[in-house]
């Protein structure tokens, strides 16, 4: 198979534009969620994040690791850079195999329904005193899909903290639909090419610190970013991307998806096959 385009960290802007789509949040409505509290379902409709939520022990985590460590020297080797391993359950097994961990999978279900579809992989992997930040943005702005009900997990491969910079989120900003945003470039040090300005006025401020092997989860329209990895460690989380079997993808997105939950239309979400390479 073919791998398609990565269109993760700088998506044709102008051919989004052009497509239809419908940009609300769409509260959970889940009396009886299976591995979520209640109590965290109303402050996922609330908050727009959920975190930490643990995932992977030390040892598991410690292989984990160890696995990306060859994926980087590779992807450095060839040119690239930290951040360019992207939609990776493409192109290797064990991250397709992360991306289908039935916990994992069990969390989203609570929160999107029984069919569900993992389309985006993207390692961020900061660098000691790497220098790049990733400014204020909303995912959905970069992804052709519609209505916007994906949500982003967030899979710590190291500890991620202040220091380090951790994900920084503002709480409740999911509710204010498509937030204006202005372009900025990669001499600016960002990593990605939108920079929402003064986010304090679509939510409340939180830093979501994480350790290796634990999730968060967002709203694809909350306003989130991290600031530099000023300190002498790495940083690297793995995003992983889910949205309703019903969600319609333009652009060709949909030859990423994988269904990992319930049924989808073949129309719709073809079901991309797990690489044979690890």
């Amino acid at each position: 198979m073919q791998s398609p385009p990565d269109f993760d960290i700088t998506p044709d802007q102008e051919s989004i534009a052009t497509v239809a789509r419908d940009i609300r949040f769409f509260p959970t409505q889940n009396p009886n969620p299976r591995s979520l509290s209640p109590a965290s379902i109303d402050t996922w409709n609330k908050e727009g994040y959920l975190g930490p939520l643990d995932l992977y022990g030390r040892q598991s985590i410690d292989e984990i690791r160890a696995y990306f460590d060859v994926l980087l020297q590779e992807a450095l080797q060839a040119g690239q850079d930290s951040y360019s391993i992207s939609s990776a359950h493409l192109k290797h097994g064990r991250v397709w195999d992360i991306l289908n961990h039935p916990t994992l999978v069990s969390y989203v279900r609570d929160l999107l329904g029984e069919d569900v579809i993992g389309w985006g992989s993207h390692f961020f992997c900061k660098m000691p005193m790497d220098g790049k930040s990733v400014d204020w943005h909303q995912d959905c702005s970069y992804w052709p899909l519609t209505p916007t009900k994906a949500v982003t997990v967030w899979l710590a491969i190291d500890d991620a903290d202040k220091a380090n910079g951790c994900m920084e989120v503002y709480t409740g900003s999911h509710h204010h639909g498509l937030i204006d945003f202005e372009a900025s470039s990669a001499q600016s040090g960002n990593v990605l090419n939108q920079s929402v300005q003064k986010p304090e006025q679509y939510g409340q401020h939180k830093l979501t610190p994480l350790k290796a092997g634990q999730i968060s989860i967002h709203s694809d329209l909350l306003v989130h970013g991290s600031a530099p990895n000023h300190s002498n460690r790495r940083r690297c989380g793995l995003t992983l991307r889910y949205c309703p079997a019903s969600v319609l993808a333009y652009l060709g997105w949909n030859r990423k998806g994988v269904p990992v939950s319930g049924k989808a239309s073949p129309e719709l979400w073809p079901g991309a096959k797990r690489p044979v390479s690890d």
